[in-house]
């Protein structure tokens, strides 16, 4: 009985050990689990953000480049551990809102970016709940996307892509390199507020030198090569603001400049590099940069956009096209050469 007994017992013994490992076996498992699903704490994080812009032209396109280029620096890279949904109204007011209201009801999104006045706007209307950026916009405060430039609040900030100095500065050069000029022709789709605040703005540094602002309104893009042919003859000159109706349709005001032999300024870089002669402006590249390092600080370390100023320009420089300036029959002298800081990347030959 005791040898029965204490065979008993023995494989009663063996029974729990074995069951004691095999419990400890299936919690290693489990553990080993965990840290494959979160990699130990070391799993790359991604994220999703979704862009809106109203129009394709150079200076928006590049201000998404810079954009996407600065968020890949940080360590961010779309097809790596970043999803981008990007949406181009192409100038369409219903598109634009259509997008805004499509981007507001998706909650994968860690960002959002507005570019353009337009889309920024049909935006910040919709999206209450996530971080909002907006680029290449001309006047933020008036177009109430902020209340205030310094501290934002809220969800929304970004970067405004106009420096008030610098039409000062261009009428300034018009009016001593150009004497003859005496009226400017700007073809302007007053539906733009944007457009609104820098031809007001175009129009009071130019009446400082009693050169006089003509307008020719249009409504959307098809209507620029009729509105530029419409001011030959009346102006000496011609000029157009970040208007994105405008700037869309710019190579018709190149070729009836060209065809005229009449001057035509700009607002932005991209401009003069297809065909205008001059701008004091910056690179949209590096303005889409200086949003998309925001983004990065913001998806990286949580920054709240409240809390980020809004930033502007500030390396103005003159920008000549020398081509530009030949084929619309100006003639550019060392003393204009002389005004423009960085002459390597700045007088375009």
């Amino acid at each position: 009985m005791k040898k029965k007994f204490w065979m008993s017992l023995m494989m009663a013994a063996s029974m729990i050990v074995a069951a004691g490992c095999g419990n400890n076996s299936g919690a290693g498992s489990e553990s080993k689990g965990s840290d494959s699903t979160t990699g130990g704490g070391s799993a790359e994080k991604s994220y999703q953000i979704a862009i809106s812009q109203i129009v394709e032209h150079p200076s928006l396109d590049a201000t998404r480049e810079g954009f996407i280029a600065a968020l890949k620096d940080a360590g961010i890279e779309e097809n790596k551990n970043l999803k981008i949904d990007y949406n181009n109204a192409q100038g369409d007011s219903t598109n634009n809102l259509s997008i805004a209201q499509k981007i507001a009801g998706d909650s994968k999104n860690d960002l959002v970016l507005g570019i353009a006045t337009p889309s920024a706007l049909a935006l910040a209307q919709q999206v209450k709940d996530k971080p909002l950026l907006f680029a290449a916009v001309t006047d933020p405060l008036g177009a109430k996307l902020v209340s205030d430039m310094d501290k934002p609040g809220g969800n929304v900030t970004g970067a405004s892509d106009t420096n008030p100095e610098a039409i000062v500065q261009l009428a300034d050069f018009i009016a001593k390199n150009l004497p003859n000029v005496k009226t400017v022709g700007l073809v302007i789709n007053e539906g733009e507020p944007n457009a609104v605040v820098m031809a007001n703005n175009a129009e009071k540094a130019l009446a400082t030198h009693n050169i006089k602002l003509v307008k020719a309104p249009v409504t959307n893009t098809s209507e620029v090569k009729q509105a530029t042919d419409s001011l030959v003859g009346k102006v000496d000159a011609f000029y157009i603001t970040l208007d994105n109706s405008v700037v869309s349709a710019v190579d018709t005001i190149i070729q009836t400049a060209n065809s005229n032999k009449i001057p035509f300024f700009s607002s932005d870089r991209d401009t003069v590099e297809k065909g205008a002669f001059a701008t004091v402006g910056f690179k949209y590249y590096d303005h889409g940069y200086q949003v998309g390092e925001m983004a990065a600080d913001i998806l990286k370390n949580g920054t709240k956009p409240g809390d980020m100023k809004v930033t502007v320009p500030d390396k103005l420089d003159l920008i000549l096209n020398l081509k530009a300036a030949e084929a619309q029959g100006i003639t550019v002298t060392d003393e204009m050469k002389a005004e423009v800081k960085d002459q390597a990347n700045n007088i375009i030959q």
